[in-house]
């Protein structure tokens, strides 16, 4: 049977009040999970007020991790929340900055689009982000369907000044694409003072009667909470909020955010968006192979509440003061551990902190962090840029190589995972690489800069995207990951950096030991290197936690947890199929769940 078509495009614009990181992101990639479930083609927009023009030249520090795209846009790390929860990809454009509009405009300008006539904010400004939504919502999501439905995502808070032009622009957009297709989602937060337990309304209140006063009313309350909010609370944010009770959605912080699309849904969120933005309801044959994904989430999510054990890993890294900085690499790693049915306990371990010269200055810190990194199951590398901790990654490559302890290297890791072996396998200490300055004029650069991507700007000017990765034939056999991304000749990863390893010196290190099975399709960039005699060493150029899923762990991250649980030779023995304690049943992880908690106790 045909799908019913939706008449028009549907808009749900996703606001947030009283503070901002509420979880707008994980909110609107939720109605979005389950819009799609229910056999709608849905796609996503994040909106973020800040005038640069995207987010490659920001600090991890300031605004956590650059996510990167297919097509090399890097952006809000909300967008990587969108494409794993609704299982899509999306363009550079799907991320909206003022920078970008207001050089849209101005570029308009300078053409003599505008006729000589004065630019202003209202309607030049309001009208290009009006006209930016439109064009970018009907382009097609990665399976090359239409979208019928916009999730948009107003990043900042209701009433913050760099947001204004924005919610006059969707003031205006509701009327342009009409009521029936037009739907205001505000997320909210109802506190709860210690001082008198209670859950407090004003808070909510006061952020509608904002929203309502710039022009937007909204259709649904989100209210976010520590602690589940009773009915009396939901009646109260109902009567003073001039909403129904159904209009009002109560969502307490939970184990997992894989739970949210279950506990959104289970509040009669389809029920609503069908009235409301009168959408066809979908019979079953429809969207089987939503349905089934559905059910798959679910099982996932029991695998969530019932881990049989727990997995350490070591994150040894420069931005670990604030763990948004790695925030794929984290749900990477939670995909991998959910489809073993293991519990990961992921460790930040501030490279610096492993180095000689933290032991002179805090002895307790520097050996705190060595205790820390032995007592991991696994460890990993990720990417990062500059000096700070490039000593104490090494030092944490060369304890896990030596100790035959699992490995992975993203990316930087990549790049100094050769650095060491050319030290200390190789005997050359002046190995380095050409991104640290160095006055020494005999240092032996293993990494070297692409003088392509060296134009003098900083953003957008790396290797960035996807990128084919041709395995070596010579190689595939004895290469793990040949295996564990299912013998394909090649795969598609995204990239994002401006150093490689020199090819000058590939002959000396393979014949040292380590092993480069994959390059480039020009056969110029080395990409994936494994050592044989390890239990699992590997390390990659390219990006793979970027196009991880709940459903569909990236293969690298897969291999790194399955090694840390001693699971990795069965289940190369098996062909790659299962994973072993994935494939029980809901009683017998549960059971087994229960025996852990014994031992434990016992």
């Amino acid at each position: 049977m045909l799908k019913v078509p939706i008449p028009a495009m549907k808009y749900v614009l996703v606001t947030g009040g009283v503070i901002s990181g509420i979880g707008k992101g994980v909110i609107a990639s939720s109605i979005g999970k389950i819009l799609k479930s229910n056999g709608y083609e849905v796609t996503a927009i994040k909106i973020d007020p800040y005038i640069n023009i995207d987010a490659g030249t920001f600090s991890p520090y300031e605004h956590g991790e650059v996510f990167v795209l297919d097509d090399g846009g890097e952006v809000d790390l909300d967008l990587g929340n969108y494409e794993r929860f609704m299982d899509i990809k999306l363009h550079r454009d799907n991320n909206i900055t003022t920078g970008k509009i207001y050089l849209d405009v101005i570029n308009k300008e300078r053409r003599g689009d505008f006729l000589g006539k004065t630019v202003q904010v209202v309607p030049h400004i309001t009208d290009a982000v009006q006209e930016w939504v439109e064009q970018v919502a009907l382009k097609p999501v990665s399976n090359g369907n239409q979208p019928e439905i916009c999730i948009i995502e107003l990043g900042g808070t209701i009433g913050d000044i760099e947001g204004m032009p924005f919610v006059e622009a969707f003031r205006q957009f509701q009327f342009r694409v009409k009521k029936e297709n037009f739907c205001c989602v505000h997320v909210s937060l109802v506190p709860q003072p210690k001082a008198t337990g209670e859950h407090k309304t004003k808070p909510t209140q006061a952020s509608v009667r904002e929203l309502r006063g710039l022009g937007l009313s909204p259709d649904l309350i989100v209210c976010r909470s520590e602690n589940p909010v009773d009915e009396n609370v939901k009646q109260k944010i109902s009567n003073f909020c001039h909403v129904s009770p159904e209009q009002v959605i109560c969502l307490h912080d939970v184990k997992s955010v894989y739970h949210v699309p279950i506990f959104m849904e289970e509040q009669g969120l389809v029920k609503f968006f069908h009235e409301r933005l009168q959408l066809p309801i979908r019979q079953p044959d429809c969207s089987i192979e939503a349905r089934r994904r559905s059910k798959e989430w679910r099982k996932l999510v029991k695998k969530i509440d019932h881990p049989v054990k727990e997995v350490k890993i070591a994150l040894v890294g420069k931005y670990t003061v604030l763990e948004d900085s790695y925030t794929s690499v984290t749900k990477a790693l939670q995909h991998a551990t959910m489809m073993c049915n293991l519990k990961l306990n992921l460790e930040f371990i501030a490279a610096a902190d492993l180095e000689l010269e933290m032991e002179k200055t805090n002895a307790i810190r520097y050996h705190e962090a060595w205790q820390n990194l032995c007592k991991a199951d696994g460890v990993i590398v990720p990417g990062g840029f500059g000096s700070n901790g490039i000593e104490g990654k090494i030092a944490a490559i060369q304890w896990a190589r030596i100790n035959k302890k699992p490995f992975l290297g993203i990316c930087l890791g990549f790049q100094l995972a050769v650095v060491e072996f050319a030290r200390h396998e190789l005997g050359w200490e002046d190995a380095h690489t050409v991104e640290i300055p160095s006055t020494k004029e005999s240092r032996k650069n293993v990494v070297i800069e692409m003088l392509e991507h060296h134009t003098g700007i900083m953003g957008g000017t790396m290797r960035l995207g996807k990128k084919v990765t041709m395995f070596r034939t010579e190689k595939k056999q004895e290469s793990t990951l040949w295996h564990l991304y299912g013998k394909q000749e090649f795969i598609e990863e995204r990239h994002r950096h401006r150093y490689e390893v020199d090819k000058i010196y590939v002959d000396d290190l393979e014949k040292g030991g380590l092993n480069f099975v994959a390059h480039d399709e020009k056969e110029e960039r080395l990409e994936i290197l494994e050592l044989s005699d390890h239990p699992y060493f590997v390390a990659v150029q390219f990006h793979p936690e970027y196009i991880s899923r709940p459903l569909k762990p990236s293969p690298p991250y897969l291999g790194l947890i399955l090694a840390a649980s001693n699971r990795l030779h069965s289940y190369l023995a098996r062909d790659c199929q299962g994973v072993g304690n994935g494939e029980t049943s809901d009683e017998e992880l549960t059971a087994e769940s229960n025996r852990n908690s014994i031992e434990k106790e016992e």
